[in-house]
């Protein structure tokens, strides 16, 4: 603000704040790009550490992936009667099965664990009739490994895409 004295000098004590006021605009500023570098900084960092990168990248997932290659070729559905891809395994082959339609495991069988590799939707029944009574999980048909069931699948469908 610029107020007159009486011999007509201009007050400077408006010009001042301003001048202030400026300079801290411009110190604002600054600080917000130091901050910004050091998170710029701390991200590369943590790219370089092990694990923390793949972490990142990998995104929400389903479960852990398993510690070693499981054994399912392309274009079939292999379920495993324990958790973690163990016991007794049956592969079904895309090439044989009626899709759409229920396939129960062998009389007695159940599986606990399985890997779709059919390129196909596919669908884990509780019930060896594929009800939906009990319980029933849809799965997709790109790789998906399931290391443990929440339930003992006793039948599954094959979907058209």
């Amino acid at each position: 603000m610029r107020t007159s004295s009486p011999a007509g000098a201009v007050s400077t004590a408006g010009a001042a704040a301003r001048t202030a006021a400026a300079r801290t605009v411009p110190a604002r500023a600054a600080g917000a790009r130091t901050v910004t570098a050091l998170a710029a900084a701390a991200l590369a960092l943590t790219a370089l550490l092990p694990g923390t990168a793949r972490a990142a990248q990998a995104g929400p997932a389903a479960g852990p992936p398993p510690a070693r290659a499981v054994p399912c070729a392309a274009g079939q559905l292999c379920l495993w009667a324990k958790p973690d891809f163990k016991g007794t395994r049956h592969a079904y082959e895309l090439s044989t099965l009626d899709i759409n339609s229920c396939t129960a495991l062998p009389a007695g069988a159940s599986a606990q664990s399985l890997v779709n590799r059919t390129g196909r939707p596919v669908t884990t029944y509780q019930s060896a009739e594929c009800a939906e009574t009990g319980e029933f999980q849809t799965y997709p048909g790109d790789g998906v490994q399931l290391p443990q069931s929440g339930y003992l699948v006793r039948a599954f469908k094959v979907w058209e895409r």
